[in-house]
């Protein structure tokens, strides 16, 4: 399994919005990550259903849509119809997990789980089988620019023992706080996609950094 950087849209630049998702097009990274938001369930409001559609217009690498919301369930056909790839729900919003993880599945997305910092790897034991993605929050969700969580490495190996246990082809997908500090860390531990926001967008040369992380995780 290759190790994957997923720019995360929500640090780009949305009064040049294009420019920066044909940036990513032509740049090594494997995925487009996308933060949607509601204000509910996270303290912050991102993009919805127009935005994602017009970066969809554009985008030419996988579509990975990162739901931060409640009551995902109401909207998981219109994220596939708006051309998600993968689909991640927090395990801390869904009442109904593996019912949601199937209907992501019928709507003929990838699914994937996210969990908050404070949220233990084992809540999915019943569930790892099903899912192609779990989305470890580095970071508290909500707010981009925050500062990377230590224990997340302890989480990580921790989810890895739990996928090989369990013979899952499930990818471990790590968002918050990536630099080239903790990436080659966080592969080791047993992450393979690493989703980077501020770091890349901020960075001076956003396709230099992100050829930078795909030369750490190899």
């Amino acid at each position: 399994m290759s190790n994957l950087i997923a720019p995360s849209v929500l640090a780009a630049d949305f009064a040049n919005l294009q420019r920066d998702i044909e940036m990513v097009n032509n740049s090594e990274a494997d995925w487009f990550h996308i933060d949607i938001m509601d204000g509910v369930f996270v303290p912050n409001i991102s993009f919805g259903m127009p935005v994602l559609k017009a970066i969809s217009k554009h985008a030419k690498k996988t579509i990975d849509v990162h739901l931060m919301i409640v009551n995902p369930d109401q909207y998981i056909q219109t994220f596939a119809d708006l051309g998600a790839n993968i689909l991640t729900v927090h395990f801390e919003a869904c009442t109904h997990l593996h019912r949601t993880i199937q209907a992501i599945k019928a709507a003929g997305m990838k699914a994937g789980v996210a969990l908050n910092p404070h949220t233990p790897i084992a809540v999915l034991e019943d569930v790892i089988a099903e899912l192609d993605l779990v989305c470890i929050m580095s970071v508290n969700p909500g707010f981009g620019g925050q500062s990377f969580i230590e224990n997340t490495y302890k989480k990580v190996n921790q989810l890895r023992h739990l996928i090989e246990f369990s013979e899952s082809n499930c990818q471990i997908e790590i968002d918050g706080g990536v630099t080239n500090l903790n990436a080659n860390k966080l592969i080791e531990a047993g992450a393979n996609v690493l989703v980077a926001g501020s770091y890349v967008f901020g960075a001076e040369n956003p396709t230099e950094t992100i050829a930078d992380l795909k030369n750490i995780v190899g």
